[in-house]
């Protein structure tokens, strides 16, 4: 069974993630949605909320799981028997940053890191940018999936 986890923080999940998790879709049996919890991070909305957000967007998808973990990505794939992590890339700086983080994760653990470019469209889009408008009060939701499908 080829299983993969896309980690992150979701704080949002936008439209980009979205993307990444249905193109990747295909390529794998199972895909967990891993939300990564950093007690040293502010988080804009509670995992629990996030988690229930995501559980909504993806429940006709029998393929799609989502579940939070704390600690090394590593040991969560291992528990969770993934052999693949999926990444997304939206520009030069991402992959930069994800390259040796994949080839650790390669070394010490033979899980393999699947990249995923963004679409052109949705290249623009991040969480922290999402989360900075939302601070200041601006409306986010054109750079969300519709969490109420």
């Amino acid at each position: 069974m080829k299983r993969a986890i896309f980690p992150g923080s979701f704080d949002p999940f936008t439209k980009g993630h979205f993307s990444i998790v249905m193109r990747a879709l295909p390529l794998f049996d199972h895909i967990v949605i891993a939300i990564g919890q950093n007690s040293e991070k502010s988080s804009m909305t509670p995992v629990e909320e996030r988690i229930a957000g995501l559980e909504r967007l993806f429940e006709k998808e029998s393929k799609i799981s989502v579940l939070k973990y704390s600690g090394l990505t590593m040991d969560f794939c291992k528990a969770q028997n993934a052999q693949f992590i999926i990444r997304g890339l939206r520009n030069a700086q991402d992959f930069n940053y994800e390259q040796s983080i994949a080839q650790t994760n390669l070394k010490l653990g033979a899980v393999e890191t699947i990249f995923l470019s963004a679409e052109p469209h949705l290249s623009h889009l991040s969480s922290t940018i999402a989360r900075d408008i939302a601070k200041y009060g601006g409306d986010i939701r054109t750079f969300l999936p519709d969490f109420n499908e």
